[in-house]
Formats: C-alpha cells, sequence, structure tokens
C-alpha cells in the first residue's frame, strides 16, 4: 500500500467514527479532528487518540489504559501486539472507559 492510499484509507475511518458517534444515544462522546489526529473526549472528560503513522502506514490507538498499534493486513487493522481487529477492539475501549456498553460499526 502506498502513503496516499493509506491517507484516504484512515481518513475514510475517521469519518465513519465521527458519523457513528454523531448517531450514538446512549453516551455523548466528543471529537475533535485534526492533523491526522482524532480524539474523542468521553463524559468523564478522559480521551482516546487516534492518529495516523505515515511512515509506518499504522494506526496508533491510546486509551487511559493502554495504546495499540494496527497494520493493515488482509483487508482489515490488526493490533500488531495482540493480533485483535480493529472495530472489536475500538468498541471494547469505547465501552471501557465509558463505562457502559458501546457497540459501533466503522468498517468499511
Amino acid at each position: 500500500m502506498n502513503e496516499s492510499v493509506y491517507d484516504q484509507m484512515i481518513d475514510d475511518l475517521f469519518i465513519r467514527i465521527e458519523e457513528a458517534l454523531d448517531e450514538l444515544e446512549s453516551v455523548d462522546i466528543d471529537y475533535e479532528s485534526a492533523e491526522g489526529i482524532l480524539t474523542l473526549i468521553l463524559p468523564d472528560q478522559s480521551k482516546i487518540i487516534l492518529n495516523k503513522q505515515p511512515p509506518l502506514l499504522q494506526l496508533w490507538v491510546a486509551t487511559k489504559f493502554n495504546g495499540h498499534h494496527f497494520n493493515y493486513t488482509n483487508g482489515q487493522w490488526i493490533d500488531e501486539r495482540f493480533g485483535g481487529e480493529f472495530n472489536e477492539f475500538f468498541n471494547e475501549a469505547l465501552s471501557k472507559q465509558a463505562g457502559v456498553p458501546i457497540k459501533l460499526s466503522v468498517e468499511a
């Protein structure tokens, strides 16, 4: 994958996340997006930060509990340490940090 394809894929993912958060009714999660970084602000003011890592073609995610690096493999973003798929990880991280079950579909 080249960097322009990577950039478009991450930009599209961030837009899908923003749209899913706008439709979420169970909890109010604000977000800010700028220069390859999407910051989610949860009700307790904790944050989940997603950011591009173009030199590595990775998606990095930081929660208040830990950080994860995702590589695009076989059509999915896969956690390089634990092997989990991004959408599943993202829902678990949101739910844990928000303290309520959250189920978003952000896959393409």
